[in-house]
């Protein structure tokens, strides 16, 4: 575990004392942005059946895949108690009874401790986030909403469908609630450099949030995002240009803030760029490498940031 950064390992280690591990799920729910509400066309990079163990196997009970992936983790990591992370698209987009039948199943593992889920900052209202709040006496609770970045003109290149403004009135509806708030974005997105990227880490970074979860821009199959690849209009990050950036980014952020992820992880046989995407051990070694050679941790110019913003 990392001294020069906050890491989901550490996080989970300090509060509980044992291995824990995240359970990717895939409860079936679907996203505005691509069943037509708000478009069709869904964001340029996604591709759904990129993003967890179960995305593409909907045939597979929400049981099985927490049995599945408990008795996998046990073995492999010797882990002893489970996150259930509602992953796959928007997992708040859906009618309160139907919500309340997905996130029960839990109820039914005792080794299970944690609630986690991910959803976008427009399919939140406050009946769903007094369900959520409702597992916070027997449960850790955490809402993930996917950013990607604050500025507006990226947002509306990517297809993004929602604003700034959306994630700022998700935080402060769920400020209060005993519900810890994490964040997602995006590295690399076209048409950003790292000023623009500096401008995300430094808006955020006075926000009441709690975790930070990092994505690198992939290029992966059937997606807009791929076509724009083959046509020469994307460029991708290199390892070191991403480590560059990750490092610099943590440097704004509040060192209390948890990292939840470094470096996103696409199903194999999907991904076409970056390549070097696929090895993380050797990516966390980097990183550690870049905070030494800077002689810099997370927050080292967060305070710097907070007083030029004011």
């Amino acid at each position: 575990m990392s001294d020069y950064y906050y890491s989901y390992n550490k996080y989970l280690h300090n509060r509980f004392g044992k291995r824990v591990h995240k359970i990717g799920l895939e409860a079936g729910f679907g996203c505005p942005n691509i069943d037509g509400q708000l478009s069709s066309k869904g964001c340029i990079f996604c591709n759904n059946k990129s993003f967890s163990r179960y995305s593409n196997s909907r045939d597979i009970s929400l049981d099985e895949q927490i049995v599945q992936t408990m008795e996998y983790a046990g073995k492999r990591f010797k882990a002893k108690k489970f996150i259930a992370y509602f992953q796959g698209f928007s997992s708040t987009y859906g009618d309160i009874e139907d919500l309340k039948k997905q996130y029960d199943v839990i109820k039914k593992y005792n080794d299970i401790v944690g609630i986690s889920i991910s959803t976008r900052p427009d399919c939140i209202d406050s009946e769903k986030l007094a369900l959520i709040e409702s597992f916070t006496s027997d449960y850790e609770v955490y809402i993930e909403y996917g950013l990607q970045t604050v500025n507006a003109k990226t947002l509306v290149n990517i297809n993004r469908n929602h604003t700034f403004y959306d994630f700022q009135k998700a935080v402060e509806l769920t400020m209060g609630r005993n519900i810890s708030i994490g964040v997602h974005v995006i590295l690399g997105l076209p048409g950003e450099i790292k000023s623009d990227i500096l401008r995300t880490a430094k808006i955020i970074s006075d926000m009441p949030l709690w975790g930070i979860k990092f994505h690198c821009l992939h290029v992966v199959k059937d997606t807009v995002m791929q076509e724009r690849y083959e046509q020469k209009m994307v460029n991708i990050l290199s390892a070191n240009e991403y480590i560059d950036l990750a490092v610099s980014f943590m440097e704004y952020i509040p060192k209390e803030w948890v990292v939840l992820r470094l470096f996103s992880e696409e199903a194999k046989g999907l991904v076409i760029s970056p390549i070097w995407a696929c090895n993380k051990y050797i990516l966390l070694k980097m990183v550690e490498g870049e905070f030494k050679r800077r002689k810099t941790c997370q927050g080292a110019l967060y305070e710097s940031a907070c007083i030029k913003n004011q």
